[in-house]
């Protein structure tokens, strides 16, 4: 835990890794623009992804905060998004592209509407609200974990699954 309350001064760009968790920050203001490594805001009082990079290289986690959208989240992520624990209610905002596995188990969400429209790896939406797999990413690496019914056991659909059977 840190005493840090703002980010207003940080680098337009940094070379590695963007670590503000475990701060008193409520904004994501000030970050940098782009960030090559990783970017952490978790255990924050963030209530907004305004103002986060807008492309990060690495992994983006933004999960046990207190955020409600994904709107202003990066664009694009090089390895994995998380935003797990969170107040969300939607995906859309989410990042085009996640490089990695894209995890919004554990929310608020109530579909799929708004997904990435590729993930590289894994994507987690077990513990939500969804009801359908409508809106799911076009392309998934990996596997999809869902379950529509409270206390169902996770789903799992098979690597390399993409839309329509593709």
């Amino acid at each position: 835990n840190t005493n840090i309350t703002s980010l207003e001064g940080a680098p337009e760009k940094v070379g590695g890794g963007f670590y503000c968790r475990d701060t008193k920050i409520i904004s994501l203001k000030g970050t940098p623009k782009k960030v090559e490594g990783d970017f952490y805001c978790t255990n924050t009082n963030i209530t907004s992804l305004e103002g986060a990079p807008e492309k990060v290289g690495g992994v983006f986690y933004c999960n046990d905060t207190k955020i409600t959208s994904l709107k202003g989240a990066p664009k694009e992520v090089g390895r994995d998004f998380n935003c797990i624990h969170t107040n969300i209610t939607s995906l859309e905002g989410a990042p085009e592209k996640v490089g990695g596995s894209f995890y919004c188990n554990d929310t608020k969400i109530t579909s799929l509407k708004g997904a990435p429209k590729e993930v590289g790896g894994r994507f987690h939406c077990n513990n939500t609200k969804i009801t359908s797999l409508e809106g799911a990413p076009e392309k998934v690496g990996g596997n999809i974990y869902h379950n529509m019914a409270p206390r169902a056991t996770p789903t799992v659909i098979p690597t390399g699954a993409r839309k329509g059977g593709r």
